[in-house]
């Protein structure tokens, strides 16, 4: 019993592990290896499956009546968009290659789009599905604008048009955001059983989060294990993620924070919970690979802080940072 208790309560470290070791073990032994490489890609073809599947289970409890535009929406946007301007200027005025790899990998950090995940956790920390919603679909939209803004001044080659942008924005959001929504929306408003059925599983989009959690944690070990970097900017790209990521999630918070208690805990997450996948992306396509280990650290960091807040708020009812 005290074993599944520790599960319960530390699931996001959990699946960290679980990632972790698994591909270590489908990677390293001889004999496993035929299975990990059968086996890998076929995981990483589920991730926008069970997200779907998570986030039509998260949709089908919104409540539309929050399901509106807020003010602190439009105020994060900004302070993202000015954070990664600021980067950019930095980037612009350095001489170091290793310098300018380091703050790459800090620019996608803090230019990257909310995870789609942030509505599960935001929920489980005692926020609102519908206003967090509602802010990754701005956050989405105003993507489509920086991306193509920015990226030509961090990398000169880095030729990104507003149209391709948009497409590759337009087909995420589509796929793992609105049509879920509109699926859950419908269930609540056609299938009452159906949603009273969801709603009798509370913790399963957590879990099936926890799931992709373990299998994006095994494509940030493969990346990390095989990085060209090493030394001084190795440790940096390990470690300033962290940073990053408390300033973001606590901008976040003090910016919500304005507007209640609620607004606070959705701020953080709105700021603080990024879409990696969508970076690690980004940046293989677009930007220098090699800073592709930023995110893959930041997917590492934002998922301890999370497991500390969700063990606080289980602990103590409330979220006081």
């Amino acid at each position: 019993m005290k074993l599944l208790a520790f599960l319960k309560q530390w699931t996001l470290l959990v699946a960290l592990a679980v990632g972790s070791i698994v591909y270590l073990l489908f990677s390293e032994i001889p004999f496993l290896k035929p299975i990990g490489t059968f086996a890998g890609p076929k995981l990483v073809e589920l991730l926008p499956v069970v997200i779907f599947i998570m986030l039509y289970m998260t949709f089908c409890k919104i409540d539309m009546h929050n399901f509106k535009p807020r003010t602190w929406h439009f105020a994060l946007q900004i302070v993202r968009t000015t954070l990664s301007a600021l980067v950019v200027l930095v980037i612009m005025h350095l001489t170091s290659p290793d310098a300018k790899i380091v703050w790459e990998g800090i620019f996608i950090i803090v230019i990257c789009p909310t995870a789609a995940a942030a509505a599960v956790v935001t929920e489980k920390l005692g926020g609102s599905i519908a206003t967090m919603t509602v802010y990754m679909i701005i956050a989405n939209c105003f993507t489509v604008v920086i991306i193509p803004l920015f990226f030509p001044m961090v990398e000169r080659a880095a030729n990104v048009s507003f149209m391709t942008a948009f497409l590759l924005v337009l087909d995420r959001v589509v796929k793992v955001l609105i049509l879920p929504l509109i699926l859950g929306l419908l269930t609540q408003r056609f299938l009452p059983k159906v949603t009273a059925l969801v709603k009798r599983l509370p913790n399963a989009p957590f879990y099936l989060w926890s799931f992709n959690l373990s299998i994006i944690m095994g494509l940030s070990m493969q990346t990390m294990l095989h990085s060209p970097l090493s030394g001084t900017v190795l440790a940096l790209m390990l470690f300033l993620p962290l940073v990053v990521c408390i300033i973001l999630f606590t901008i976040g918070k003090a910016v919500g924070g304005i507007w209640g208690y609620e607004a606070r805990i959705d701020g953080g997450q709105a700021l603080g919970q990024k879409n990696n996948v969508v970076g690690i992306w980004l940046m293989l396509h677009f930007l220098n690979p090699v800073c592709v280990i930023a995110p893959c650290a930041y997917v590492v960091w934002q998922n301890i802080i999370n497991a500390v807040q969700l063990w606080y708020k289980d602990k103590h009812g409330y979220l006081k940072w």
